[in-house]
C-alpha cells in the first residue's frame, strides 16, 4: 500500500507538513485563541468520554499511527512560516471504493486569504496522483458559510443534504456533502484554483482601470 507519508506540500506561502510535538505551544495558543471561532463546527462524541483528555504528545501519537496505516493524512496548516490550523484526509479507503474525506480549521486572522482552497487543492491532488484515490469529499454543516465559500470556490460538486450527519456541540447535525473525482480534475485541482485565482485577478485589475477612467473622465 502507497500511504503517501510522511510528506511536505507547498504551493507560495502555504504549506502542508506533518503535525509533530514541536508543535504543541503554538497549537494550543491557536486553538484557545479561537475558542469561539471553531467549537461550532468541532466534532464531538454522543458517548461520555471517561477520563483525562489525550495530552497533545498523545494526540500527535494517535495521528501518526493512522498515517503510518494508511488510512489518513493528518497534516499541520503553515502560513508564511507560521502554524494556522490543520487539514486532514481521513477514511481513507481502497479496493473498489478509493476515496477519503478532508476536514480542515484554520485560525480566525488568516481566515480568508485563500489559504484553506490552496491547502485542500495540495492534498486533493496528492490523494489523487500519489495515493491513487479516485473520490474525495468534503462535508459542512450549512450554516458554515467560510467552509461552504471554500468548496465553492474549487469547484466540488454538491451532492445534497445528509440528514444529522456528524455529532456537533450535543446534537445530531445535518451536513452538505460536495465532492469530487479524478475525472473532474484531469490537470490538477491546484493548478484550476491558479486559473480561478488569476481571472479574478484580472476582473478586479479590470474594475479599478474602470473606476480610475470613470473618476477621471468626471
Amino acid at each position: 500500500m502507497v500511504t503517501g507519508w510522511p510528506v511536505r506540500l507547498e504551493d507560495g506561502d502555504v504549506r502542508l507538513r506533518p503535525l509533530g510535538g514541536r508543535d504543541q505551544d503554538a497549537w494550543l495558543a491557536l486553538r484557545a485563541g479561537n475558542a469561539d471561532w471553531l467549537e461550532p463546527w468541532d466534532a464531538t462524541s454522543p458517548v461520555p468520554v471517561l477520563g483525562p483528555r489525550p495530552s497533545f504528545r498523545q494526540y500527535v501519537r494517535a495521528l501518526r499511527s493512522q498515517a503510518r496505516s494508511g488510512t489518513a493524512l493528518p497534516f499541520a496548516l503553515d502560513y508564511q512560516g507560521e502554524l494556522v490550523g490543520q487539514l486532514t484526509v481521513s477514511g481513507i479507503t481502497y479496493g473498489s471504493f478509493r476515496s477519503g474525506t478532508i476536514g480542515y480549521w484554520v485560525s480566525e486572522h488568516v481566515a480568508g486569504r485563500g489559504i484553506v482552497p490552496t491547502a485542500v487543492a495540495l492534498a486533493v491532488d496528492h490523494s489523487f496522483f500519489r495515493l491513487g484515490l479516485h473520490r474525495i469529499e468534503v462535508n459542512i454543516r450549512p450554516e458554515n458559510a467560510p467552509s461552504l465559500r471554500v468548496v465553492e470556490k474549487l469547484g466540488f460538486r454538491d451532492e445534497g443534504l445528509r440528514e444529522r450527519y456528524l455529532h456537533i456541540s450535543g446534537e445530531w447535525c445535518d451536513h452538505r456533502s460536495f465532492a469530487l473525482t479524478t475525472e473532474d480534475v484531469p490537470g490538477g485541482l491546484l493548478a484550476r484554483w491558479h486559473r480561478v485565482q488569476e481571472q479574478a485577478a484580472q476582473e478586479q485589475a479590470a474594475q479599478g482601470h474602470a473606476e480610475a477612467s470613470g473618476t477621471t473622465a468626471e
